[in-house]
């Protein structure tokens, strides 16, 4: 019997960056088949209702026939329609001009360009010379075609006096006014991400609360949200329950181009692998994805969060973390460790 809605995204064609932030964590770029797609596909027809794909894990439309590829994307998604939602190739935006106005067709809005601080900054953390001259070009071209650009910002002890000069970058090019003018609205966040993946590598210069700078704190993504690392110790120390990831009706699944299978809770790496798809018979992925049976989250059942914190917590950090994304760290602390 077919039941529940599926959400597919598979990396078909890879990515021009390697930032430091990204919490699914680095892959190698490698070109699939382009007819993997339906096998996927096919490999879940059976037991979804709904099946939505996407061709992209990492950078949306790194394809030279973007258009082609949604309408294939369309196409294959079963009784389904994938979204756009706020994300496009800044990459694409200032190599190919048809692309922006492929935008507008498929009725994006708002585009997310993310920021690491000025030039330098932006460029070490996108893994690429040239990336913040292209966002600041990226951002010019959406404004010109009635796309308000949404400039995301990643903050950590090493780039936090960059993003004040950012704020004033914002400022002196009149972003607010330049939406305004076009009927939007310009959205300019901060926040230190969760810590998963590469970003999880910075944890030693994740920035403490009270270093976060003033003139940032009305920026800074649910702000009254964020605290220490100590005081989530404090609030996790005698909490004997269990981190449990779990899907409700709708399942989202990340495909490597390997064919690896991940669910969307965490950095994708050998104890999160649900299975291959190429050695693994479809009625038994569906079984593990049902029963949501990884080693990690069977290891994450048998450990409390009050274990996790005594093991891995440091009382004594100022770093800043949501409850839920300290939650993660802790976790994630554990399930490498098992893997050793």
């Amino acid at each position: 019997m077919a039941i529940n809605s599926l959400v597919l995204l598979v990396d078909m064609y890879g990515c021009p960056n390697r930032c430091k932030h990204c919490w699914i964590g680095h892959m190698p770029n490698k070109q699939m088949d382009k007819d993997a797609d339906v096998w996927i596909v096919n490999n879940f027809k059976r037991f979804f209702d709904k099946i939505t794909y996407y061709s992209w894990l990492r950078e949306p439309d790194f394809c030279n026939d973007y258009r082609e590829r949604w309408n294939r994307d369309n196409e294959i998604s079963v009784n389904s329609k994938p979204q756009r939602f706020e994300l496009a190739s800044f990459w694409r935006l200032v190599r190919d001009p048809d692309y922006v106005l492929f935008l507008k067709e498929v009725g994006v809005k708002k585009v997310q360009l993310t920021y690491f601080g000025m030039e330098d900054m932006t460029d070490k953390y996108v893994g690429r010379k040239g990336a913040f001259q292209e966002l600041l070009k990226a951002t010019d071209i959406l404004i010109a075609n009635q796309i308000a650009p949404r400039w995301q910002v990643f903050i950590n002890e090493e780039n936090k006096d960059q993003i004040i000069q950012l704020v004033n970058l914002a400022n002196v090019l009149q972003l607010e006014e330049r939406c305004a003018s076009i009927g939007e609205s310009f959205e300019f966040f901060v926040h230190c991400g969760s810590c998963e993946g590469e970003n999880r590598k910075l944890y030693n210069i994740r920035i403490e609360k009270d270093h976060i700078p003033e003139k940032i704190i009305p920026y800074y993504l649910n702000y009254d949200k964020a605290i220490t690392e100590q005081e989530c110790c404090n609030l996790l120390k005698e909490d004997t329950s269990h981190i449990i990831y779990h899907n409700n009706e709708q399942i989202v699944l990340y495909v490597s181009n390997t064919f690896d299978v991940y669910f969307n809770f965490t950095h994708m790496t050998e104890a999160w692998k649900i299975g291959n798809l190429k050695d693994t018979e479809p009625e038994e992925m569906v079984r593990k994805i049902l029963d949501e049976d990884t080693d990690a989250l069977n290891a994450a059942k048998e450990v409390t969060i009050k274990a996790l914190v005594e093991q891995y917590g440091n009382r004594y950090s100022k770093k800043t973390f949501s409850i839920g994304d300290y939650k993660s760290y802790l976790l994630n602390c554990y399930i490498e460790d098992m893997g050793k």
